[in-house]
């Protein structure tokens, strides 16, 4: 389910030679929703040697970033620790969660807060209460953004988005379900309808039977700087129902984002 973040053609830039580089890439393995890793799923995913992988696994797990459960490894808190303190996603996170917990009131989805990173959306926060059972996230998880109605909202207004394409187009779409966008070509005429229409729609791409309708937030010099979605089985997905609280959600945290920016 993971997929490898964007690469150049070159192996020294895909597979970094500094200890650092490789610990980076130890860490990513667990992008896309993975839980705990054996160590040989944790070389494959990362491309780092089997050998060199237990060493850096070792000193992670001192360090606090990683945890060991019998064979396998996870994300230590620490991982959880730093990440409270990123400004902008602190910042963030801060301001939505009234919002976000009046919309989930008014909606009873699961709500989703999420940043672009790198070819992935980071779910920085959630309130979902019983719908939690049913969904595919969790707060600090990542999924690929290419088939999320939050990652194409993001996508649809990134500058660079031709650079990215042409890069997928290399690399290859991840592929999640028998729903999900198959073609570059294909998710350049989402994004274009996305960027016209001021939200995304997604269905089954990421979890049968699931889907969501996402909308852009706003910072106070109008760039988007995240998103903001809806997540319900498909049965119940009214977009038309769905949107107008999006939107007064989103306006609301573009204002306190940009209020809270200020001072």
């Amino acid at each position: 389910m993971a997929m490898a973040a964007f690469a150049d053609s070159s192996d020294e830039e895909t597979y970094p030679n500094s200890v650092l580089g490789k610990a980076q890439l130890l860490l990513g393995a667990f992008e896309s929703g993975a839980f705990h890793l054996r160590l040989a799923e944790l070389s494959r995913r990362s491309g780092v040697p089997k050998a060199s992988a237990y060493r850096l696994a070792q000193e992670l797990v001192q360090w606090g970033l990683l945890e060991r459960r019998g064979d396998s490894y996870q994300l230590g808190m620490r991982v959880f620790e730093l990440g409270q303190r990123v400004p902008v996603s602190a910042m963030l996170r801060r301001v939505a969660r009234p919002l976000l917990t009046d919309l989930f009131a008014a909606t009873r989805a699961a709500i989703h807060l999420a940043v672009l990173d790198g070819g992935h959306v980071l779910y920085v926060e959630k309130v979902a209460g019983e719908a939690n059972i049913h969904t595919h996230s969790q707060v600090g998880g990542r999924l690929p953004a290419t088939c999320t109605a939050t990652g194409k909202v993001l996508l649809a207004t990134r500058s660079d988005l031709e650079e990215r394409l042409r890069r997928l187009a290399l690399t290859g779409l991840p592929s999640l379900t028998p729903r999900t966008v198959g073609s570059v070509e294909e998710l350049r005429r989402q994004l274009v309808l996305v960027r016209e229409r001021g939200y995304a729609v997604e269905r089954e791409e990421i979890l049968l039977g699931f889907g969501s309708v996402s909308v852009p937030v706003s910072g106070a010099d109008g760039t988007v700087v995240a998103s903001v979605s809806a997540t319900a089985p498909v049965a119940r997905l009214e977009t038309r129902l769905l949107l107008p609280e999006l939107l007064a959600t989103a306006a609301g945290i573009s204002r306190a984002f940009g209020s809270e920016a200020r001072d």
